[in-house]
């Protein structure tokens, strides 16, 4: 659960211990989705008046293609989160990093704030292993299944510092 009532929390602090499923609906198309459910644990307070901090850590997994071979890459993930919440007309919303809360809401929602916080850790690509060969640039073979059949074509961009390394 990842809706917390605004009053509870005023009252008392709350632990956040939840899962986020891979088909929750707050993953947007184009996201990348964790691959297993995503881990989000951490606690929930009152930080003022109108104000809240959520001190979390999220840990899950996503599946990647391989910026090498395109096959899929699965990547561990976890990182910590603070994030402010505060109330509609407070100074603090003034900041770009703080979370204004609905005024007409009575509760608050982590859940596009995880959303939020797991794109921004989530890595821009993966490899499948260190030892990865890739593909090749010319006939598209997976080179991690064995060579392939082009011919070895020189990379002509380099000759002019070819003729200069062998006239020393």
């Amino acid at each position: 659960m990842l809706s917390f009532d605004i009053r509870s929390v005023e009252a008392r602090a709350v632990q956040v211990d939840a899962e986020l499923p891979p088909d929750n609906k707050v993953w947007l198309e184009g996201d990348s989705v964790p691959s297993t459910p995503l881990r989000v644990t951490g606690r929930l307070s009152a930080a003022g008046a109108g104000k809240f901090y959520w001190h979390g850590r999220l840990s899950g997994d996503v599946t990647l293609p391989c910026r090498r071979c395109l096959e899929d890459a699965t990547v561990h993930v976890q990182d910590e989160s603070h994030v402010i919440f505060a109330e509609p007309g407070s100074e603090e919303t003034e900041d770009p990093d703080v979370y204004v809360l609905d005024e007409r809401s009575d509760k608050i929602d982590l859940g596009p704030v995880v959303r939020e916080q797991w794109l921004l850790i989530v890595p821009p690509f993966a490899v499948c292993r260190e030892e990865c060969r890739g593909i090749c640039p010319m006939c598209g073979a997976d080179l991690n299944e064995g060579p392939c059949d082009c011919p070895a074509t020189p990379d002509t961009r380099w000759d002019a510092l070819r003729r200069v390394q062998t006239k020393d």
